[in-house]
C-alpha cells in the first residue's frame, strides 16, 4: 500500500515590518501549527517614483529598495518566531505593489493574512487599502487582523 503525503495547507502572510503586520505574522504562524501548515511571508517592494530622477545610488550605507525590503522581512520574523521556527517559515520578497504582490503569492493557498494597516495610509482607519483590497478580490479567505490599540 502506498502512503500518500497530503501537501500542507500554505497559509500566506504579509509582512511590511509595521506592529499590525507582526501580528499577522504571530498569527499565521500559530493557525499553521494548528492545521500542520506552511506560513510563506510575503514583503513587497518597488523603486521609489522619483528614482531616476533622483541622486540615490545604492551602496552598503543606502541599500536597494530590495534589500531594504529583505532586511526588514528577515527582522520581522526573527523579531516575531524567534530562532526556533515552530513551522516552515519561507520568505518570500517581490516587486510591485503590495496588494498586487500578495494576492498573486495566494494563488492556490489555503489563506491569505494581513494587518489592518501597515506603514503609510491614514492610522486613524479601521481597514487599510492593501488588506481591503486583497480582502475583495483574493481567490483564498482572508483573515485581516485588528490588533490592538497601542
Amino acid at each position: 500500500m502506498v502512503e500518500i503525503q497530503a501537501e500542507k495547507e500554505r497559509i500566506v502572510v504579509g509582512v511590511d515590518g509595521s506592529k499590525p503586520s507582526q501580528d499577522a505574522l504571530r498569527w499565521a504562524v500559530r493557525q499553521a501549527r494548528l492545521v500542520t501548515g506552511v506560513v510563506q511571508a510575503v514583503i513587497a517592494w518597488d523603486y521609489p517614483q522619483l528614482y531616476g530622477l533622483s541622486s540615490w545610488v545604492p551602496t552598503p550605507e543606502n541599500p536597494t529598495p530590495e534589500g531594504v525590503a529583505r532586511s526588514v522581512l528577515s527582522a520581522t520574523i526573527d523579531e516575531v518566531v524567534g530562532p526556533e521556527r515552530p513551522v516552515g517559515i519561507q520568505s518570500v520578497v517581490s516587486r510591485g505593489s503590495a496588494a498586487q504582490v500578495l494576492l498573486e503569492a495566494a494563488e492556490g493557498a489555503s489563506l491569505l493574512v494581513v494587518g489592518n494597516r501597515g506603514h503609510g495610509g491614514f492610522t486613524g482607519a479601521l481597514i487599510g487599502s492593501v488588506s481591503q483590497h486583497c480582502a475583495q478580490h483574493a481567490h483564498c479567505p482572508v483573515v485581516v487582523l485588528r490588533g490592538t490599540k497601542d
